[in-house]
């Protein structure tokens, strides 16, 4: 097996360490020590701190694939149930690591004022979110397991805010109630 490269090392340690201070909090420093690289290794690689930042993003976002793979395009749950996997998955998630919150929701409060390149990713990102939430609920809507006048585009919209809004929650908190509670609406009154 080969042995990682510094540039991997940087990026995988890297992230584990924005994830855990915050973009701005984490210094170039910090990454090359918690990497074990020297610190040239790092502008090496990188142009820029930002283009670091967009790296890491993608390497969160790999993860973030996976989950909706598991749950957003299963296609051994129904569409609803699918829905519900996707929020149950990060309640699962935030229990291990409630004061981390989201990678992905953690850049957004923290850096799309300040970097138009990590903005623009970030709101990619949602959209891919949010257009396979509204594949779930379109194909609800075509089994009549939702109303046909329902606002797939709309709800889709709801359930990716509130999800990364309860995370926040759920990190200033140091709990998942909003979390649950998102969820419990969102079966018992958005979803039925």
């Amino acid at each position: 097996m080969a042995k990682p490269s510094h540039r991997e090392k940087i990026l995988t340690e890297g992230l584990k360490v924005v994830h855990q201070r915050g973009f701005a909090g984490a210094s170039v420093r910090d990454v090359v020590q918690a990497a074990g690289v020297p610190q040239g290794s790092f502008t090496n690689h990188f142009v820029s701190k930002e283009a670091f930042g967009l790296e890491i993003i993608d390497l969160y976002f790999e993860g973030t694939r996976q989950m909706v793979g598991q749950t957003l395009l299963n296609p051994s749950l129904p569409p609803i149930a699918r829905v519900q996997a996707y929020v149950d998955f990060h309640k699962s998630a935030l229990e291990c690591a409630v004061n981390k919150g989201c990678l992905l929701g953690n850049f957004t409060a923290e850096s799309t004022e300040h970097s138009e390149p990590i903005r623009a990713r970030l709101a990619q990102i949602y959209d891919w979110l949010s257009d396979h939430v509204r594949g779930c609920l379109d194909e609800a809507i075509q089994a009549d397991d939702l109303p046909r006048d329902f606002n797939s585009r709309q709800v889709a919209l709801f359930i990716i805010a509130s999800v990364q809004g309860a995370v926040l929650l759920a990190k200033a908190q140091r709990n998942t109630a909003a979390l649950d509670s998102f969820s419990t609406i969102l079966a018992t009154s958005v979803l039925r």
